[in-house]
């Protein structure tokens, strides 16, 4: 991928754990790495088809001044966060923060810090049979839209499903969607979690009846096992009513362990 670099924008800023770093303040510098295509610019000399890198420098300074952190890894986060958010073009990005005059008593060039941040796409498999399931579902939906970290890019159609596991319950409503999200996937699952205590889900029986349940299914090419999030879903190439709506919207995603498409995948368990 093509970058975009700016290198040790100088800005006068008041960040700092003691008090005289947040009241007289202090220069830090503030270096950028953006990951884009620049195709497009390269080929038809388009400005609105790259960064604006005057725009984005003005831009950085007042964002990085808005307010004061006491550690320069916040400072770092919300930048990074804050090009993502503000540059569509840019999938990836790293910043550096440097701090030459930090007040450690000791002679040194500049104390620092860089993140490296990115998009990342998941799918999230969601469904649930209790009370008026298609509005707990696009509730659900909202939910996630609203928030700033995460946007939906597609939605599966809604399907009626039988119950697995434990069968004395009402059939579900379930779908699918594919999300560009910030967060990492343990932050992810959080979220998910925090969206299904939203709309009352409880856990009392084991694949019983709930409201909503939110799964992610797959996060980027990552093969996980933490015991907060295993990724892919272990169960996912079981259950047609995970695969039927993610062949909606990721028909040749290819599963990192199985090595198959998720349509692959599909005709499978169809056949079996």
């Amino acid at each position: 991928m093509d970058k975009m670099y700016i290198k040790d924008l100088e800005i006068y800023a008041h960040h700092g754990v003691f008090q005289e770093e947040k009241t007289l303040g202090q220069r830090f510098l503030i270096s950028m790495e953006l990951f884009l295509s620049l195709r497009e610019a390269g080929t038809t000399d388009d400005l609105t088809k790259t960064v604006h890198y005057g725009e984005l420098c003005h831009l950085v300074e007042e964002e990085f001044k808005k307010e004061s952190y006491a550690l320069i890894e916040k400072a770092t986060e919300k930048l990074a966060e804050f090009i993502l958010l503000k540059y569509s073009l840019v999938q990836r990005v790293k910043v550096k923060v440097k701090k030459p005059w930090a007040p450690i008593g000791k002679p040194l060039q500049y104390a620092a810090v860089e993140v490296d941040r990115s998009w990342h796409t998941s799918y999230i498999g969601i469904g649930g049979n209790m009370g008026d399931k298609e509005k707990n579902v696009k509730e659900a939906l909202e939910l996630i839209s609203n928030s700033y970290h995460t946007q939906i890019v597609k939605t599966s159609k809604f399907y009626d499903t039988k119950p697995v596991g434990y069968k004395e319950q009402e059939d579900f409503l379930n779908c699918a969607v594919e999300i560009k999200t910030l967060l990492n996937p343990i932050e992810l699952v959080r979220f998910l979690l925090a969206i299904e205590k939203e709309l009352k889900r409880e856990r009392v029986i084991r694949w019983g009846p709930r409201t909503v349940d939110l799964d992610v299914l797959l996060y980027d090419n990552i093969i996980s096992s933490l015991e907060e999030i295993i990724i892919p879903h272990p169960r996912m190439q079981e259950r047609m009513f995970v695969l039927e709506p993610l062949c909606d919207i990721a028909p040749y995603v290819i599963h990192p362990i199985l090595n198959k498409s998720i349509i692959q995948i599909k005709v499978a368990l169809e056949d079996s």
